[in-house]
């Protein structure tokens, strides 16, 4: 009874806490302004199942996306088999679901062929990381906690592997001396090559099989509670990113609607255009001129840094990272939402995602080129939030290179990008070229 008092109290502040943080994250997600995206619900509906859940992005660099499989499906599936584990640990009981039979045994066998990948598939990751180093997992965003975090991540699903094929070593062993309440039920077909390790004695293979189940339950909610300040996070945010994602084509750029009304009546004297928001900004200086969606994007980012490893700008050699852009908006995120949560709602302490977090050599490097988003496993749009940036330094401020200062201008005076009048826009075109 002690011992289902304690998992019962462990249980219950773990699952308080993850909901504390989540409730957080909600909040400075919702810090961003409103946007709908509720149309082409069966188009949402089937983009989350291809990508999130089908993994079909993943699959593009097949070696990482088969691992990514691997490790994915365990954690989904296996989860039935923690949820035995959290009813036995409130009940006092033991392998609750035993009484399915023939099925229970499938499951438990299907449950320890998938630990053994989820293993294979972290051993894959970590000497990708450690031992061949890939440039994408390197790079001036990716030091201290960012890189620590994907190592922390790893070592952590490998405990809790392996602590569960312990557990079902010592039960098996168990269950063949028909001790106590080890009944014999499941099938071990990776475990039962681990039990000729364990130890000979009863008392000792019990004492492992009950400290392995401690561990790995206990090791969850640990990692439950570790997920929202990781970038492990994305497992749970990667099916409402999906589902939220831009639909339209990659060309296909947003206009502003306030900026459309008043072409609209310089171009039709009837049209009235509605009463502008005199807070309203051009674009964005900061996360909160963001909409919730970039937001949850920022949230989502699993920093494979595959967006980077295709970007033109960044491989020839320009400060900009679609990653960093991703990193930093989350990083000011939680710098501004743990200001509010010191000094209350409305609270501002003067810095901004652009100069302090983002620079604007980062925001002008990039060619729109689309290849970032074309590229994020989960559909997150890093060019959204670098075209926002550069929509408040153009129309907000004013401020832009030289070289679009001159392109404005002929806009203005030419119609045309370049210096040459209309008129002789189509000089070039006259003489006799079968000369040249």
């Amino acid at each position: 009874m002690l011992a289902q008092i304690v998992f019962t109290l462990v249980f219950i502040v773990a699952v308080a806490l993850f909901t504390v943080q989540v409730r957080k994250i909600i909040r400075n997600i919702r810090l961003g302004k409103n946007i709908c995206r509720n149309d082409r619900k069966a188009e949402r509906w089937t983009t989350m199942a291809r990508v999130a859940m089908g993994q079909s992005k993943m699959m593009v660099r097949p070696v990482a996306g088969l691992m990514h499989l691997f490790v994915y499906l365990g954690f989904v599936i296996i989860n039935l088999e923690v949820l035995e584990i959290v009813l036995d640990g409130i009940f006092g009981t033991h392998r609750l679901f035993a009484f399915m039979g023939g099925f229970y045994s499938f499951l438990i066998g299907s449950f320890e062929i998938l630990a053994l990948l989820v293993l294979l598939g972290v051993l894959v990751f970590l000497a990708r990381r450690l031992v061949v180093r890939l440039k994408r997992f390197s790079g001036v965003e990716m030091k201290a906690w960012p890189k620590s975090d994907a190592i922390y991540i790893l070592l952590i699903e490998v405990l809790l592997m392996t602590a569960f094929l312990t557990m079902n070593a010592a039960d098996y062993q168990l269950q063949n001396r028909s001790y106590g309440h080890y009944i014999q039920v499941g099938a071990f077909p990776v475990s039962q090559f681990l039990s000729p390790l364990l130890p000979s004695s009863t008392e000792a293979l019990v004492f492992i099989e009950r400290f392995c189940w401690w561990f790995h339950i206990i090791g969850i909610l640990a990692f439950l509670n570790y997920l929202p300040i990781s970038k492990h996070f994305h497992i749970l945010l990667a099916f409402p990113n999906t589902w939220y994602s831009n639909l339209n084509p990659k060309g296909h750029f947003s206009n502003m609607q306030s900026v459309s009304n008043e072409v609209k009546a310089m171009l039709d004297p009837s049209f009235t255009p509605p009463p502008a928001d005199p807070d309203a900004k051009f674009g964005a200086k900061d996360v909160v001129d963001l909409n919730w969606v970039q937001l949850m994007n920022a949230y989502t980012c699993t920093e494979c840094g595959r967006c980077t490893s295709v970007c033109p700008a960044n491989i020839t050699g320009k400060l900009l990272s679609p990653r960093k852009i991703m990193m930093d908006t989350r990083d000011r995120l939680e710098e501004l939402g743990k200001g509010i949560d010191k000094n209350g709602a409305g609270y501002h302490d003067g810095k901004a995602l652009l100069d302090d977090y983002i620079s604007r050599e980062e925001i002008w490097a990039c060619t729109t080129c689309n290849a970032c988003v074309e590229a994020c496993p989960v559909n997150i749009d890093p060019l959204s939030i670098i075209l926002d940036l550069r929509r408040y330094a153009v129309m907000e401020e004013s401020n832009v290179p030289t070289s679009l200062s001159a392109m404005f201008a002929n806009v203005e005076n030419n119609a045309a990008p370049w210096k040459y009048a209309p008129a002789d826009r189509l000089n070039w075109a006259q003489g006799d070229w079968s000369k040249e």
